[in-house]
């Protein structure tokens, strides 16, 4: 099964924010989140494809795309 998100998590608070992603990841499925917040993605995913405009920009691991970012 796959879940498809968008901005699952605008409008919550922290708390909220890693209670749903604990609920997502516990869940028993796959889950495609199209999100801007990288923290909440960043503990979320396996696997991250970065977008700009439909471009993909980066792609890979949290690791990965954190060492990107920096």
């Amino acid at each position: 099964m796959l879940l498809l998100l968008d901005e699952p998590a605008v409008g919550l608070r922290h708390m909220e924010k890693q209670r749903l992603a604990a609920l997502l990841r516990d869940g028993g499925m796959s889950v495609l989140p199209v999100e801007h917040d990288m923290g909440f993605v960043m503990d979320l995913t396996d696997r991250i494809v970065v977008l700009d405009f439909g471009t993909r920009i980066a792609e890979g691991t949290p690791d990965m795309i954190s060492a990107i970012r920096k």
